[in-house]
């Protein structure tokens, strides 16, 4: 019998998220969610969790999530809505939020990028919140930061960037995964079954891993 070359080094596996088919997202981590359609897939991760959600947003802003629009996804009763005056108040709403472990979800709307040291602190936060979680018999909770433009927060566990490729008799989107720590850059279509319910199609058969705000 030949002798293996590699054994086993009692690595730590995080609990996963389902986040659309078989895509996931590590539990006790911070992800980030770019792109015009950010909103969007932030509700079909929504969708594929359950109990309450605390969104923090900047409350200076003129847009809000609207209860019939998110119904079809998700049940608005879920959300507890953070209103913050400060884009530093969104980011200490999550980091304790996370810390506590008693939400299983936490979603910031941000209006600019983080920092290096503010993303690292939400990792601490998620890791602790997940200890917490554990003691109570909870899910390890998951950060969710939304960001302008194409991204790009430092240090986060994965980014994926969504954007609407909509035809007159179709609802679609395109979905990448631009970074993640344990899975290559890839592409998806994203579309909708009979109850409006998201649907991951075939893989896009352009090349994996470019910015779908890039692709004509």
């Amino acid at each position: 019998m030949p002798i293996p070359l590699l054994i086993p080094t009692g690595g730590k596996t995080r609990p996963a998220q389902t986040l659309l088919g078989p895509l996931r997202l590590d539990r006790g981590r911070v992800h980030e969610f770019c792109g015009p359609a950010r909103h969007m897939l932030a509700l079909i991760l929504l969708h594929a969790t359950s109990g309450p959600v605390v969104w923090a947003h900047p409350g200076w802003q003129t847009e809000r999530l609207m209860c019939d629009g998110i119904a079809p996804l998700a049940d608005p009763g879920r959300l507890i809505l953070a209103q913050a005056h400060r884009s530093d108040d969104v980011l200490w709403t999550i980091e304790e939020t996370l810390r506590s472990g008693a939400v299983a979800l936490v979603v910031a709307e941000l209006p600019v990028l983080p920092g290096l040291t503010a993303v690292r602190r939400l990792h601490l936060a998620a890791e602790a919140g997940a200890e917490a979680a554990g003691a109570l018999g909870l899910l390890p909770p998951l950060g969710l930061l939304l960001t302008p433009g194409q991204g790009g927060a430092p240090a986060v566990e994965s980014r994926w960037q969504m954007t609407p490729r909509h035809t007159p008799d179709l609802a679609r989107w395109q979905l990448a995964r631009l970074r993640a720590r344990n899975a290559p850059p890839a592409d998806w279509w994203v579309g909708q079954d009979s109850r409006g319910h998201p649907l991951l199609l075939q893989p896009d058969p352009q090349p994996a891993g470019r910015s779908v705000l890039n692709s004509a």
